[in-house]
């Protein structure tokens, strides 16, 4: 009886960080998006200069809007 435990503990220990490393890579990836619409908008403001950097701003509120469907996606995707 005593062998099972461990192995349930160990078991549980492995699910967790599973469980970590894939909401830590989802992490990941929602940053990704938004430095990548930063960017672009960036480079958009640079190669087609305006008074308020719209470029920048409306790339960014993208990115983070896009960011957080995706986010919220993989979170349904992995609850199931």
């Amino acid at each position: 009886m005593e062998n099972k435990q461990p192995a349930k503990n160990q078991k549980k220990q492995k699910e967790q960080l599973n469980t970590y490393a894939k909401f830590s890579g989802i992490a990941i990836q929602m940053i990704a998006i938004i430095l990548v619409g930063t960017f672009v908008g960036v480079k958009l403001d640079e190669k087609f200069p305006n008074e308020n950097s719209l470029y920048t701003l409306g790339f960014t509120l993208g990115s983070v809007i896009i960011s957080i469907v995706y986010v919220i996606r993989r979170i349904i995707a992995n609850s199931k």
